[in-house]
């Protein structure tokens, strides 16, 4: 471990991951900026090489992206005591506030006010899920496969009804066939 991962309290990964879990709406993926803020920027606590690794496990794996993720920093952090405690921090806030405004929303779901705050919500939530898109992008890998793979399954998804769950196994298998070839030409 590193002198900073020594450093890192099960107090700094529960308030690191409460504060994105309370301050960020959309679900997981609208959490993505803050986490790579967080985690990244802010706390050292993965390189943006190693959150694109883990937004790619978080994605491929059963539950929302930014739970799996925040399990994952909380595991390399401190174990299987910090994932624990990184996984409560970041789904806390979204509990509390579900059981606060469940009575409240069932209420007042009908109101005018209401409907144009959750538009104004799902607009600000498609803004932030293509702003990770965009930072994504910009750090992955490039060549003339990875792109034709990812306009192959947007628009095997988009226009052709596949389902989210076929692309992402389809795009492991050719990325491991690409790596694969890739080794056996490296070989010879």
């Amino acid at each position: 471990m590193t002198e900073k991962e020594n450093k890192t309290t099960l107090w700094d990964l529960f308030f690191s991951f409460a504060k994105i879990g309370a301050m960020t709406f959309g679900g997981g993926m609208s959490m993505l900026p803050m986490l790579q803020r967080e985690c990244v920027d802010k706390r050292g606590w993965a390189t943006e090489e190693q959150m694109l690794d883990y937004f790619a496990i978080g994605q491929c794996t059963p539950g929302i992206i930014a739970v799996n993720t925040a399990t994952i920093i909380g595991k390399k952090q401190r174990g299987i005591l910090g994932s624990l405690v990184s996984t409560l921090g970041i789904v806390t806030p979204s509990i509390i506030i579900i059981i606060a405004l469940a009575s409240l929303l069932i209420r007042y779901s009908g109101n005018t006010y209401v409907q144009r705050a959750f538009a104004g919500i799902r607009v600000s939530v498609c803004a932030l899920i293509f702003t990770s898109i965009i930072n994504l992008g910009k750090k992955a890998d490039k060549n003339m496969l990875y792109l034709m793979v990812t306009l192959g399954a947007v628009a095997g998804t988009f226009f052709f009804g596949l389902s989210p769950i076929a692309a992402v196994i389809m795009t492991i298998v050719i990325g491991l066939i690409a790596h694969f070839a890739q080794t056996r030409r490296q070989d010879k």
